[in-house]
């Protein structure tokens, strides 16, 4: 995809004005939002992912193991200047979403994995052409009624840990998945 860039001459003062970040390192980008593309075959679903940090992980990593696609709904704003750092790029490079899950699995009839502390076996990774893996809250996972809609329920085996943060689990599950095909 080509870029147009254009330069400007912008003092120090103005970049102070438009930096949130305490020492900017002198560059200012303007960016278009992307506009939507095709739906990807791997697509992450997020459902209400707050912290920023684990926002810009989980996007970095979808770029990184194939989910082109990404599905946000009550989510932090994916263009909180955290998240826009932490993704290093990658959200320039993935199509967002801003969709209610149920809605989305109603339109697009794929193979979905939900993540749950609860669930019962083992994970095993099956092979689907297309597919989407969601994630859900910091606090209180994925929702119920998206869990009871998704075709199989998953968990991450481990051992002496209750749970991991929800971008290191994603990102485990994004290469499981796909990210290792």
């Amino acid at each position: 995809m080509p870029y147009e860039i254009e330069s400007y001459l912008v003092t120090e003062e103005i970049i102070q004005k438009l930096s949130d970040v305490s020492s900017p390192q002198g560059l200012i980008g303007v960016c278009h939002f992307p506009q939507e593309s095709h739906i990807s075959k791997q697509v992450l679903l997020c459902d209400g992912i707050q912290d920023p940090g684990n926002m810009g992980t989980l996007i970095r990593s979808a770029l990184a193991f194939g989910f082109e696609s990404l599905v946000v709904d009550h989510c932090v704003d994916v263009y909180n200047p955290k998240v826009i750092r932490s993704t290093q790029g990658a959200l320039f490079k993935i199509n967002i979403i801003e969709d209610n899950i149920i809605d989305f699995m109603d339109k697009h009839p794929i193979h979905y994995y939900a993540t749950d502390l609860s669930a019962q076996g083992q994970f095993e990774k099956k092979h689907h052409e297309e597919f989407g893996l969601i994630l859900g809250n910091e606090g209180q996972g994925v929702d119920p009624e998206i869990i009871n809609k998704a075709d199989s329920v998953i968990k991450l085996k481990m051992k002496k840990v209750e749970s991991l943060n929800v971008a290191v689990a994603g990102s485990i599950l994004m290469y499981e998945l796909g990210g290792n095909r």
